[in-house]
């Protein structure tokens, strides 16, 4: 199948597309994609690219990307956030029709986390290449702007939600990252469009790429003797950090439980604020690290960490650091109600406790202290059987490609 992958965001920015991608072009299809100049999560180009003009690179072997002109994130404002969408709207669409002029596609994949409207250039791509147009939704819109506290005017929010749905007229298939995205995404689309399509990533525990880590002495030397918690992800306003940090807080006579937070974000510098003042010493902040790097994290850690803020929206989304705690093989801690705290049970991968609640994140780590390295072991073996039957990135593209394959065939009526 001849694929354009359309994302607002692409390596080397970190996002599950890069191996999306990756697995596909393996598995003998044909990849190119459409993207923006990389500015995530710092708010500044990348070295090596620029910011006027556009670009046309090959990676992995031979993917081409095409990359467009767009205003970076900056501080992340609402104002520059406002401004880095709209630009890869109005650059997409200038320039990704002559980029693609006379080329033919079998399926148009949209990796759609926030914001929605980077499916917008995908639009007339789908008349001019002739192809299927899919949109995988992350995130839920409009809910998501009102949950994040970005908007909360209802009548600006009614305009975003008819934005959705016209987006949404133009798909030929809706994807959704969870089984709970059906049903709020069905009153935007029709429920016929709408397939299961969840996040994946590799077992890296037999494709080796925990191996040649790159970590700082402190942080090896921290993880090999203490019990170490690690979150590992955005640091932002939906990950309810607060709650981790009240719950290291209380922990703090605990001398051998450390929360390793990895990652970067908008709660970044709160996190870093708190420390300092509450003089809080069982907290180790890192920056964000590479793919092989996080995977030494994780084999190093006591137990993996999960939390979202206790809004309905978020009940309904499965943080894709989950598939890859699951895959990890260490117990799970989650903070989050909803599909994310169903997947965690199901799996018997770990202990569960409301969304924000700090008491039952503390006594959960309190928990997972005193039970027997046995236990945890089981625990782990428990997610990564449960990771290899629903989440194995390998089989997980070869659905994709089958879920496409009979709805073009099916719509085209051979």
């Amino acid at each position: 199948m001849k694929f354009l992958i359309l994302t607002q965001y692409f390596w080397p920015e970190s996002f599950i597309i890069n191996d999306i991608v990756k697995v596909l072009r393996t598995q003998g299809h044909e990849v190119v994609v459409a993207t923006g100049k990389p500015n995530y999560p710092e708010g500044a180009i990348y070295s090596g690219y620029t910011s006027k003009g556009v670009q046309v690179e090959t990676v992995f072997g031979d993917v081409k990307v095409m990359r467009i002109p767009l205003v970076p994130r900056g501080t992340a404002s609402a104002r520059s956030l406002l401004r880095n969408y709209l630009s890869f709207v109005w650059s997409g669409l200038r320039h990704f029709p002559k980029m693609l002029r006379g080329t033919k596609f079998d399926a148009i994949l949209v990796y759609a986390p926030s914001p929605i409207t980077a499916a917008i250039p995908a639009i007339p791509l789908k008349w001019k290449t002739s192809a299927h147009l899919a949109i995988w939704v992350q995130d839920l819109w409009p809910q998501s702007l009102s949950a994040t506290g970005f908007v909360r005017n209802r009548a600006l929010l009614a305009i975003v939600g008819m934005l959705v749905r016209a987006i949404y007229a133009f798909a030929d298939t809706i994807l959704v990252q969870s089984r709970a995205f059906v049903l709020p995404t069905s009153r935007y689309a029709g429920i016929n469009k709408i397939e299961y399509f969840p996040n994946s990533t590799y077992d890296v525990l037999s494709d080796g790429l925990h191996m040649n880590p790159n970590l700082s002495d402190d942080l090896v030397d921290l993880m090999e003797n203490n019990f170490c918690i690690v979150f590992a992800g955005n640091l932002g306003k939906a990950q309810s950090v607060e709650t981790i940090i009240d719950a290291a807080e209380r922990l703090r006579n605990f001398i051998e439980v450390y929360f390793v937070l990895v990652g970067s974000g908008s709660m970044r510098k709160w996190i870093e604020e708190e420390i300092e003042k509450k003089n809080i010493r069982n907290v180790f902040l890192s920056e964000r690290v590479s793919s092989y790097e996080i995977h030494k994290i994780y084999k190093l850690a006591s137990g993996l960490l999960v939390t979202l803020k206790n809004e309905e929206i978020f009940s309904r989304t499965i943080p894709s650091k989950i598939q890859s705690y699951l895959a990890a093989g260490k117990p799970i801690i989650a903070a989050l109600s909803g599909e994310g705290a169903r997947v965690v049970v199901e799996a018997g991968a770990g202990f569960v406790g409301p969304a924000e609640d700090v008491d039952s994140l503390v006594a959960n780590v309190k928990r997972l202290y005193a039970a027997s390295e046995g236990e945890r072991v089981a625990m782990g073996r428990a997610g990564r059987r449960y990771f290899l039957d629903n989440y194995e990135i390998n089989s997980q593209c070869r659905n994709l490609v089958e879920i496409l394959s009979c709805r073009i065939t099916a719509k085209s009526g051979t």
